[in-house]
């Protein structure tokens, strides 16, 4: 089992770890993993481990068997023995993306109230694709909407329910092509703003900024037709 450290402290960039296991593809596998493993449209992060006397550049974070998190090497790379206590150190700046992007992406949800049918996040951008038969007739007004909720600095927490209050909730699920986290008893929500202000809950499992002011401005790329009714809307950091 592996504990998810990026799962308590979502801004931790470096952090002690033991190697616990090799895999045949080039993984490596800690008893706590400072990286986020790619899963719910969110990539894998990357970054590096360190020893003495080594060090090895992570390429990827994936999900392996039961609880484990594999770290993926380079091919060629010298990973560190079974035992070997490393440093990891995120790519900080990437993460921070990711977290930005994933945010906005449930703000989206928000100004565009229909049903998710995919999505994706990326660095600099990413992308919902909704159940949506006609195109919003003003994609200025949506993005004005989008950035007037990140401008209000809403509190981003998490909370726990289980499996069985949320079947009893199903309003909750926004995707259709996703399912949440479900199947250890509970799932994780993630919630923007709080009690009055309140403007989103939903279950996720991925990483997210702490205020939706870190976000910063972002814009509404064009609105792509996919299929009969889905539409893609992408939304783009600045710089």
């Amino acid at each position: 089992m592996t504990e998810p450290l990026f799962r308590t402290d979502p801004y931790l960039r470096e952090a002690p770890a033991r190697v616990i296991a090799l895999t045949d593809e080039r993984g490596v596998v800690l008893d706590r993993a400072l990286f986020y493993p790619q899963g719910g449209g969110q990539p894998g992060d990357s970054g590096h481990l360190r020893w003495p006397g080594g060090e090895m550049a992570v390429t990827n974070a994936i999900k392996g068997q039961g609880d484990a998190i594999v770290l993926l090497a380079p091919e060629g790379a010298v990973r560190p023995d079974i035992g070997a206590e490393v440093v990891q150190v995120l790519d900080w700046e990437r993460r921070h993306a990711h977290m930005r992007v994933h945010t906005a992406l449930h703000l989206l949800s928000v100004v565009i109230p229909l049903p998710v049918t995919g999505g994706s996040i990326g660095a600099d951008k990413g992308r919902l694709d909704f159940d949506m038969p006609d195109a919003p007739e003003d994609k200025a007004a949506l993005e004005d909407a989008l950035n007037a909720l990140i401008a209000r600095d809403l509190p981003v927490t998490e909370e726990w329910i289980t499996d069985d209050q949320l079947a009893a909730n199903p309003g909750l699920v926004k995707t259709m092509s996703v399912k949440p986290p479900m199947g250890s008893g509970h799932v994780r929500l993630i919630r923007i703003g709080r009690d009055e202000t309140q403007v989103d809950l939903q279950p996720c499992g991925g990483t997210h900024v702490a205020r939706t002011a870190e976000i910063g401005p972002v814009r509404l790329g064009k609105v792509e037709k996919k299929g009969k009714q889905n539409r893609r809307v992408t939304v783009h950091l600045p710089g």
